[in-house]
């Protein structure tokens, strides 16, 4: 009797083992089952996207360099990011808009005007263009980016506004860019001293020029300048010159620009510089990439390498790293 009691509890327990065995898979299956989705949720929440305007040249030939988008390398933050796109700027891919901003105390710039206006009209028949103005730390256009480069050369004046912040009215051109295309190329060149009045000193940490760089940044512009001393500054110091100068320099250096200038005086002629611009802008490419993204779209720190021999690379310092688009 006692043996078939053994049995009986024996018989029991293994078929309770077999049952919590079944449940114990079971619930195993749906942590697995969980963990899986919950890591691909976070790998997809930590993954953003970006795109980099690039000036490529051979160093040593005027023949474009031939590029794959095996040969682009690119690091976001420090760290490795993957490279999905890497396209010239050419043909039907080819959409510049370009707004020329100009300081509001340049209005000794009347003799310079016939050089910016044949800048202006010397672009491809497909850019959109417009002329801006510093205004009370605002930027004021004359009009809507447009192709008919005539009517926007036209639209050219001496400005009649205070001295205004050049930092200001960059922030407020990048907040309010005047189209939501953000696969064109989104170009300025600003017309300015690079002092700031509201902070006239040099200050290598001047928030209003960080400010400037991280909405540029954000708005995917690339920042040209064009060193002019306004009428109203023509006393001020070397040190203050160089200042500005430096300043124009960290907001094209962010934003994979180019600062033109001929030492403390203001240039001649404009048309060296120009014609410089020119060949940069018919040398540019777009990288496209995605990076980490832990968290809101962010600001990083960008460095770019390209395979290859003689080549000749301008890439903005900074990056927006922002979520993927919705399909």
């Amino acid at each position: 009797m006692g043996i078939g009691m053994s049995g009986c509890a024996a018989n029991l327990e293994g078929t309770i083992g077999m049952k919590m065995t079944g449940w114990a898979a079971l619930m195993v299956a749906a942590a697995l089952l969980m963990a899986v989705q919950a890591f691909a949720q976070g790998d997809n929440s930590g993954t953003g996207q970006g795109r980099a305007v690039l000036t490529v040249f051979a160093k040593h030939s005027e023949v474009a360099p031939t590029i794959t988008q095996h040969d682009v390398s690119v690091r976001v933050n420090g760290k490795d990011a993957n490279v999905t796109g890497w396209a010239p700027f050419q043909g039907a891919d080819d959409s510049l808009e370009l707004v020329v901003l100009i300081d509001s105390g340049a209005r000794n710039l009347g003799r310079q005007f016939e050089e910016i206006a044949h800048f202006i009209q010397s672009q491809g028949p497909d850019a959109k263009l417009a002329v801006g103005y510093m205004e009370n730390g605002r930027a004021v256009l004359s009009g809507a980016l447009s192709t008919d480069h005539q009517q926007v050369a036209s639209q050219l004046h001496l400005p009649a506004g205070p001295i205004s912040s050049p930092y200001f009215s960059l922030s407020d051109l990048a907040r309010n860019w005047p189209s939501r295309d953000r696969k064109a190329r989104r170009e300025v060149v600003v017309l300015a001293d690079g002092i700031d009045p509201n902070n006239p000193n040099f200050d290598a940490d001047d928030p209003y020029v960080h400010a400037a760089i991280n909405d540029s940044v954000r708005a995917g512009l690339v920042v040209y300048t064009v060193y002019w001393r306004g009428s109203d500054r023509s006393n001020v110091d070397a040190n203050t010159v160089n200042g500005g100068q430096s300043l124009l320099s960290e907001v094209t250096q962010a934003t994979g620009g180019f600062s033109y200038q001929s030492g403390a005086d203001n240039p001649v002629s404009f048309q060296p510089f120009f014609a410089d611009l020119m060949r940069r802008m018919a040398s540019q490419y777009a990288v496209d990439f995605s990076a980490r993204l832990d968290r809101k779209p962010i600001v990083e720190t960008l460095k770019v390498k390209i395979e290859g021999l003689g080549l000749q690379i301008t890439a903005p310092e900074q990056v927006f790293v922002s979520k993927p688009a919705a399909q």
